[in-house]
């Protein structure tokens, strides 16, 4: 542990915790501790001071002071990020901003279809405030249960509802903003048609922090759909998915609320290693899908297309066996099935990991050429392949080789990035389709994005950050 002392002046930390009050403003290190590193532990930080503002105006007053005296600010909201935006440098010189407390639902505005809330709301509880109102919010996440919309916003989040919904963007109205100087940013409209210039909003949610703190936003609700259907199909390979996909766009259409592509390995690694999960096909199969389907009519209209999808993919040959979920609670076991892919995988070893889009057109023969090259970097390395298939979205995990010693294989790190990236930016993909730049990939960003698009991106970081306090280090 570094125990050495922290750059910053004492006098300065009492300026600061002023603002919130001694008992917002956490110094004791063990209070501290879990502000400091993230969920897979690659990253741990110092810092002297986590501050924890009520309201809009104490984050400005931080903000105001933190320019003045340059110090730098790391905003936080759930901690539950995977690229290590989050969470600060080893300096000690960073403070830690966390948004928790700012966890008011402001309004649901059920004529306008709208929810305006905090930054620190928790996802989950947002969802059961629309679900209350009798609406849908379609943001889903494994994180749900903890992470924040302030988070959600920053890094853009995506999930399993993009698909039918969109990302955390498209789901995204206005929002409230506190500049790096302290100067708020209120744009907190229900409008769904503005043409009145630049869309200002838009650089701030995908930003992770680096160009002003979201304290709030009006975020899009939905109708709940009257009928809902899970089915999960075991299939022959990536292309029978692919035309199962086609088959459910042109049977479901709008209806198609998602579609989710499980390779055999992470299925297995859940059936082995996750508690109170059952096996949802009696054979095995070399891939999966999870399908749902929902409808605004009713039941029975969902249940029609779902059935009509599925008949149509077994009697064409496209999928070898399904099952539609009996009952609610059944469908609800599926989805758990899918959210708790990634924990399974754990219990293997040393795993490296890519979040990564193509067209869907492309996620068959991506699949073929990233396998080919992950096996040159480490021969015997299994692939443990899922995501969110009808988006493009890919979650392309390695699981070191059987035996293999895991800090040998975390030693190929770089070697198996450049590796799978290298197959995504041959079919024009992004290394990073839902969870952000952070400190993961912003040299990697920087090294193969075009010159021009990091020239724009430095630009606008210099206009609403000229002291380089917001988040320094990440994305750009």
């Amino acid at each position: 542990m570094n125990d050495a002392p922290f750059d910053l002046d004492p006098a300065l930390i009492d300026r600061f915790a002023a603002i919130v009050g001694e008992k917002h403003a956490l110094r004791d290190q063990q209070d501290i501790a879990p502000y400091l590193t993230e969920r897979r532990g690659l990253w741990h930080g110092r810092t002297a001071l986590v501050l924890r503002p009520g309201s809009v105006e104490e984050v400005s007053r931080i903000m105001r002071l933190a320019t003045e005296t340059a110090t730098p600010v790391v905003p936080q909201s759930g901690n539950t990020g995977l690229v290590g935006a989050q969470v600060p440098d080893k300096s000690g010189r960073e403070i830690v901003l966390s948004l928790s407390r700012l966890n008011r639902i402001r309004e649901i505005d059920v004529l306008s279809n709208t929810v305006t809330v905090e930054a620190g709301v928790i996802l989950q509880t947002l969802q059961e405030a629309a679900d209350a109102a009798d609406r849908l919010f379609p943001l889903s996440l494994a994180a749900q249960g903890s992470c924040q919309i302030g988070g959600n916003l920053s890094s853009n989040a995506g999930g399993t509802g993009v698909l039918a919904y969109g990302n955390a963007r498209e789901l995204c109205l206005g929002v409230e903003v506190v500049l790096p100087t302290g100067e708020v940013f209120d744009d907190l409209r229900k409008l769904k048609k503005d043409n009145t210039g630049y869309d200002l909003k838009d650089l701030f949610i995908g930003a992770e922090g680096t160009l002003g703190v979201i304290t709030a936003a009006v975020l899009k609700l939905f109708p709940k759909p009257k009928g809902r259907e899970v089915a999960f199909a075991g299939l022959s390979s990536p292309e029978a998915a692919l035309s199962l996909f086609g088959l459910a766009m042109d049977r479901a259409g709008a209806a198609l609320t998602a579609f989710e592509l499980i390779g055999q390995r992470p299925y297995d690694f859940t059936l082995q290693h996750a508690q109170g999960v059952a096996r949802p096909l009696a054979d095995d199969w070399p891939w999966y899908v999870l399908m749902q389907v929902s409808s605004g009519r009713s039941a029975e209209d969902a249940r029609g297309l779902i059935e009509d999808v599925l008949s149509a993919g077994l009697e064409q040959g496209i999928v070898g066996d399904a099952v539609i979920a009996a009952s609610l609670a059944q469908g609800d076991a599926f989805w758990n099935f899918r959210e708790v892919l990634p924990d399974a995988q754990k219990p293997e070893g040393a795993s490296i990991k890519h979040d990564i889009s193509v067209p869907v057109a492309s996620i068959p023969q991506f699949i073929e050429k990233a396998a080919d090259a992950v096996e040159l970097v480490s021969p015997g390395a299994r692939v443990v392949c899922f995501g969110h298939m009808g988006d493009g979205n890919l979650h392309y995990n390695i699981s070191r080789p059987v035996g293999g010693g895991d800090e040998a294989f975390l030693g190929l790190y770089h070697a198996m990035n450049k590796a799978v990236h290298d197959v995504v930016r041959s079919f024009h993909g992004s290394i990073s389709a839902e969870h952000g730049i952070g400190q993961l990939k912003r040299d990697e960003l920087l090294a193969t994005a075009p010159p021009m698009a990091i020239e724009l991106m430095r630009r606008v970081k210099a206009a609403f950050d000229p002291a380089g306090i917001m988040n320094p280090g990440k994305v750009i």
